[in-house]
């Protein structure tokens, strides 16, 4: 080969191996300059909660970051090498300056000093130089280095660039954008913080006080179990492993004895040492777990000075608190103070990830509301001390007192039942939603919160949630939730007895205006309504006249089996402001009361598509729950209640007087199924259900009770007003007039002990709260097991504080009889279906009996039976 022509090449090749090095070290560099700034966000990111668990990644950002925005920047637009650049780099690095090696001992002067062997490499290198300088110039990889050599970066880079999933600093496919924003979108969130701070810890000192009393109380109240429990318990607890032989001859017989004499266990005949050490073990063990699963209650009946001291500390706290209902606005300050943690005075950026599916736009609406719940918080003042005794503040309000007590972690309950049993993957939704309590003026309680944000997550609900759970104040808070969302307007549908409650209630538990479209006045509060928004209270029957107007927020409809029949017109007026409102809210305590296909029919009302049975056939209990799931949401008061009074209920079987028995059999004679129904209470002082109804209003008096009498016939009612001694209030009847309802229930409400409210089953056994009777009776059994168990409720609700007697007047061989034994098909009807339990695979009708049926049934049997006797 040509000297000549082998400089020119060795020149060529000694440029090209000059400029791949550059390229080597460019990108060596760049990319450590690049994980260094890396590492410097991350060292700054803090991680911001939602719902307890990881919901943002937030990075603060200086001016001075721009620099560190420059080598992602770098990295991001190197041209990707490929094989055959990492080839070509190789061959330049490695290669080629081995061959210059060999040609360069075989050129010039040193050529006459080379051996043989070194002659033959330097012309092989040389050889291979040349094919390889061939290849460049055919292949164009001359311009190749000169690209990967001489690339250029644009000087204009700023911060907001780091939401380019190309500089790694995010993720390529986020499920929301990540955004930068700038550091005034927090002005104020620290002084909201601080502020927000310095009111809570204001709190905390009557916060821990109540807390200490109620852990007192609770402490007290295992003692007092303990005291009463058995040594054997201690074997019991082990499995019989212990030996207590020596226990009883030294006068020790319950556990609580047991940890008094801890110190002498050992010394006593017949336990020694070790036996001592196992036996104080298992008593501990049994004094930790008593006292972990026992709830703080209160007995109006005791009231023990640790009880007193508890409502004392309590009534303090909540008259000094000034954060009542803002419980989830408290738990997002807590989780947006990592980011005021961050925050330097140098800050002017913020670089915000998503981590799941919440879009930043969630983080800042938490902003928001966190700095508006602080400007509330200092314009609102403490209300001072309570003078008022405590018991009397206790009776007056007991809800608001267990809501402090659920609020303080002492209220015990299932943690799944308060899910109602509903799908994992909807739990999970309702706990990320967010609840704004701004508009309330009460606290919910952990089960109510719950509800309120499943309703809020599916849109449209059934709330079916046992009578006594506080459904109003549940439907009442979504409305206030979406009414801090800027809705305001809102339709209640409900019967006509229950309007005024519904009116107080909304007005007394939360912010939101009320306006009452029914009665004399609707018009005018229509069209208030129609103008300034709020909550209209309606009834199902005034829907015929007026409908609300468009762009309903919400409608709530009480009462839903109002509307079980689709055909009636009540039901089709109803079902199409539900279709067309964006949110729906249906409240029963009593979803199912003869058929399933009437449950159907509200479910269809809220998701239609849910209760479509493509088979046609009828479904068991548990396949239908579990199609309706995502629409339906029950929960049953031993679950959620754990401080409501016990429930006893007894069932008085009296034998028919002889005059009585005579007005029955003509009653039988003559088929007549209502007559039969009300013989046995015909003969006033001569009946054996009236005397023995006036013998419990007595005994209640006596124990310093109040009672609601039931009936289903309003002359059975006259009877027993007139036959009282008094004071006695009703009868409450369905020609009642709202307002004079909740009149009468005031009056008896603040009555002495003994007196008496005495109402129709089917005017007074709904929409009433009347915890102040603790006696409920009933004059006849009903015809449906739910109508009883609404009666019930209205006062064996939350609230009430003393346990509940329910006496049912039954007449021996007699309709009642056969009644009792026919309605127990139904009652496990309800059971399986509306209470939530895993019972049956029956079908759903196999049991069912309509009343025309149920008094056929009744007649025939009585017929027969008296015939025969």
């Amino acid at each position: 080969m040509d000297r000549t022509e082998l400089r020119a090449l060795m020149a060529d090749f000694t440029q090209w191996s000059r400029q791949a090095a550059a390229v080597q070290r460019r990108y060596a560099v760049v990319r450590e300059a690049a994980e260094a700034a890396e590492r410097l966000l991350e060292s700054r990111a803090v991680l911001v909660q939602h719902a307890r668990r990881n919901a943002w990644r937030v990075v603060p950002l200086e001016r001075k970051h721009s620099s560190v925005v420059r080598p992602l920047r770098e990295r991001a637009v190197l041209p990707t090498l490929t094989r055959g650049d990492q080839a070509l780099i190789r061959l330049l690095a490695v290669e080629v300056p081995r061959a210059r090696a060999d040609v360069n001992a075989a050129v010039g002067l040193r050529r006459y000093l080379a051996g043989p062997g070194r002659r033959r490499r330097a012309e092989a290198s040389a050889a291979f130089l040349r094919r390889q300088h061939d290849v460049f110039a055919e292949t164009g990889w001359p311009q190749r280095l000169k690209e990967l050599s001489e690339h250029t970066l644009d000087d204009d880079i700023g911060v907001e660039a780091l939401v380019d999933p190309m500089l790694g600093v995010v993720p390529e496919d986020p499920a929301h954008s990540p955004e930068v924003i700038q550091r005034s979108a927090l002005d104020g969130l620290s002084k909201a913080l601080a502020a927000i701070d310095r009111i809570v810890q204001a709190e905390a000192e009557y916060r821990a006080a109540a807390r200490d009393a109620a852990i007192t109380v609770r402490r007290v109240d295992t003692m007092r179990v303990l005291r009463e429990m058995s040594t054997d318990a201690l074997k019991t607890a082990t499995r019989d492993r212990l030996r207590l032989g020596g226990l009883a001859p030294a006068g020790i017989h319950t556990v609580q004895q047991v940890l008094a004499n801890a110190a002498t266990l050992s010394t006593m005949p017949g336990v020694g040492e070790v036996s001592a050490r196992h036996i104080l073990g298992a008593a501990q063990t049994l004094r930790h777990t008593t006292f972990e699963e026992t709830p703080v209650r209160i007995d109006v009946i005791r009231r023990s000075a640790e009880e007193t001291e508890l409502l004392r500390c309590l009534a303090e706290w909540d008259a000094r608190r000034r954060t009542r209902g803002a419980a989830a606005d408290l738990e997002r300050a807590a989780e947006l103070a990592p980011i005021v943690a961050g925050l330097t005075s140098s800050t002017s950026h913020l670089l915000v990830v998503p981590l799941r599916e919440l879009p930043v736009s969630e983080l800042w609406e938490s902003i928001n509301v966190v700095r508006h719940r602080a400007e509330q918080l200092r314009r609102t003042k403490p209300s001072g001390h309570r003078t008022r005794d405590p018991w009397e503040d206790f009776l007056a309000r007991p809800a608001d007192y267990f809501a402090m007590l659920s609020e303080l972690g002492f209220l015990t309950g299932d943690e799944e039942a308060t899910h109602g049993n509903l799908p994992d993957d909807i739990v999970k939704a309702v706990r990320d939603q967010p609840l704004n309590g701004e508009h309330l003026k009460a606290s919910l309680r952990g089960y109510q919160s719950f509800a309120v944000r499943f309703a809020l997550v599916q849109r449209k609900v059934i709330i079916g949630d046992e009578m006594g759970l506080g459904k109003t104040f549940e439907a009442i808070a979504v409305l206030a939730h979406l009414r801090s969302r800027g809705e305001n307007r809102f339709v209640v549908v409900c019967p006509a007895a229950v309007v005024t409650n519904w009116v107080r209630e909304v007005t007394s538990k939360s912010t939101l205006s009320a306006h009452r479209v029914y009665g004399a006045d609707r018009d005018h509060a229509a069209s208030v309504w129609e103008r300034d928004g709020g909550v209209a209270v309606t009834t199902f029957e005034t829907l015929a006249a007026w409908q609300p107007g468009p762009n309903l927020a919400c409608v709530v409809v009480d009462e839903a089996h109002y509307i079980k029949n689709p055909n009636a017109q009540r039901s089709v007026r109803t079902a199409a402001i539900v279709e067309r409102a964006a949110r729906a809210v249906l409240l029963t305590g009593t979803p199912l009361e003869n058929k399933v296909s009437e449950f159907r029919s509200l479910a269809s009302y809220v998701r239609p598509d849910l209760t479509v049975d493509s088979d046609g056939d009828a479904l068991s209990a548990k396949a239908f729950r579990r199609q309706i799931a995502p629409a339906y949401l029950r929960r049953n008061q031993e679950d959620v209640l754990s401080e409501l009074p016990g429930l006893v209920e007894v069932d008085e079987w009296l034998s028919l007087s002889k005059e009585d028995a005579t007005v029955y059999r003509a009653a039988v004679d003559s088929g007549n199924f209502m007559e039969m129904r009300q013989a046995a209470m015909r003969q006033g002082a001569k009946s054996e259900k009236l005397r023995r109804l006036v013998e419990l209003v007595r005994e209640a008096e006596e124990n310093e009770r109040k009672v609601i009498v039931f009936s289903y016939f309003r002359s059975i009612l006259d009877l027993v007003t007139a036959a009282l001694p008094g004071p006695v209030f009703g009868p409450l009847t369905g020609s009642v007039s709202s307002d004079e309802r909740q009149q009468m229930v005031d009056q008896f409400s603040a009555a002495q002990h003994g007196a008496t409210l005495v109402a129709q089953i089917v005017a007074g056994g709904v929409g009433l709260n009347v915890q102040a009777a603790s006696v409920v009776i009933f004059c006849e059994p009903q015809l449906k097991p739910t109508i009883e168990a609404q009666a019930i409720a209205r006062a064996h609700r939350m609230g009430q504080v003393r346990s509940v007697q329910v006496h049912r007047l039954l007449s021996e061989e007699s309709v009642d009889q056969r009644i009792v034994e026919l309605l127990e098909a139904k009652r496990k009807l309800f059971e399986d279906f509306a209470r939530g339990s895993d019972i049956a695979d029956a079908a759903p009708d196999a049991v069912d009996l309509s009343e025309a049926q149920l008094a056929r049934e009744v007649v025939a049997s009585e017929r027969k039976r008296l015939l025969s006797s």
